[in-house]
């Protein structure tokens, strides 16, 4: 390869836009090309998000580009997925093991954000990823129910942590496993972000590249005071695409960026229906008022969800659509929604804090 293919391909690569990302490779991945031992061209690529179920598209697509645009008729392409800690609020520092932390949350109930954020961290465990999901929702715990693990308990080795429960490669935390299903929650809020500090700090969560956050919905004083103290990496706003859902997701975008948390996109759920019996198609809850935020508040959308049936009985069932029937359709959804939401992170600066000792000045 001559300088001046390299060159090219070195310009070509960094300018491709992977299928269904809306980022420039260079964004997203640490990409090197070299001649390799028969003459051709050797690409090597550490992507910064998992996307192990596509790396095969992906090869395609660059050895097409690069033999269109650049003339390199023999390329082979590797890929690894190398995720990397980013940037929390500038008062906190990451927590030991947990690589991003990424909130899940709503500005209202019954949008589905439950039913979103396990789907999203199922997917990305799928891609490689090592993820986790802690169940925020004090009042109303889904996720024991939604992955299988009713009636199942924390084990503590030590009488002073506990080890997660685990379920379709998640590691699982959650207010529903310590207590009784029929209990109502009358607690206040400094009793509600204690509980919820504790299962965060005191559950072994080991290595984690993502730990996904079911927030409570509403903007409250408890969302608040979670927001302020939780490391996070990032939030994803789900909403439908009705103008009441939208008006409190609207509510709680803001409140994120008011505790500098950056919003890696909205995802509208429930956007469409389609008939089981006639295949017809309808915009039960309105069309285009997810999009319609995201570009009001200069944000990504990441995915529109179905309103689905099927989606229902399999969440219902212990067994949510992306371990289900994860070449499905819907699973397909849920897939490019969690790749958008982590190459967004991705893009995003990695954060250094954990690299540097405090420093103390005392007087001597």
């Amino acid at each position: 390869m001559t300088a001046s293919t390299k060159s090219n391909v070195n310009e070509v690569l960094n300018s491709l836009i992977l299928p269904g990302l809306s980022r420039r490779l260079e964004d997203v991945a640490v990409v090197s090309a070299a001649d390799d031992s028969d003459g051709g061209v050797g690409v090597s690529i550490a992507l910064g998000f998992p996307a192990e179920r596509k790396y095969s598209e992906y090869r395609q697509f660059i050895q097409g580009e690069l033999q269109r645009q650049a003339g390199a008729a023999d390329v082979t392409v590797e890929f690894q997925s190398k995720v990397v800690a980013h940037g929390v609020q500038t008062s906190l520092k990451p927590l030991p093991g947990i690589k991003n932390v990424v909130a899940v949350a709503s500005g209202k109930g019954g949008v589905g954000k439950s039913t979103v954020a396990v789907n999203l961290a199922l997917a990305l465990a799928a891609d490689g990823a090592a993820v986790g999901i802690l169940d925020a929702d004090i009042y109303g715990p889904s996720q024991p129910h939604m992955l299988g693990l009713v009636d199942q308990q924390p084990v503590s080795n030590d009488g002073k942590t506990m080890e997660p429960l685990e379920a379709h490669g998640l590691k699982v935390m959650s207010i529903g496993f310590l207590i009784d299903a029929s209990q109502p929650m009358a607690w206040r809020g400094p009793m509600v972000t204690s509980a919820l500090n504790q299962m965060l700090m005191q559950t072994n969560w080991g290595e984690l590249d993502y730990l996904i956050v079911d927030m409570p919905p509403g903007t409250g004083d408890i969302q608040l005071t979670l927001s302020q103290k939780i490391p996070v990496s990032g939030s994803v706003i789900v909403t439908t695409p009705q103008n009441i859902a939208l008006l409190d997701a609207r509510k709680g975008l803001q409140m994120f960026r008011k505790v500098s948390i950056p919003v890696l996109g909205v995802i509208e759920n429930m956007s469409t229906h389609i008939c089981s019996s006639c295949g017809h198609e309808e915009a039960i809850f309105g069309s285009g008022g997810g999009e319609a935020m995201a570009q009001d508040y200069d944000v990504e959308l990441l995915g529109q969800l179905p309103l689905d049936a099927d989606i229902r009985a399999q969440t219902d069932s212990g067994t949510p659509t992306v371990v289900a029937e994860p070449e499905g359709p819907r699973a397909s959804a849920y897939f490019n929604a969690a790749r958008n939401m982590s190459s967004a992170l991705a893009a995003r600066g990695k954060d250094y804090s954990s690299k540097f000792p405090n420093i103390v000045v005392e007087d001597s």
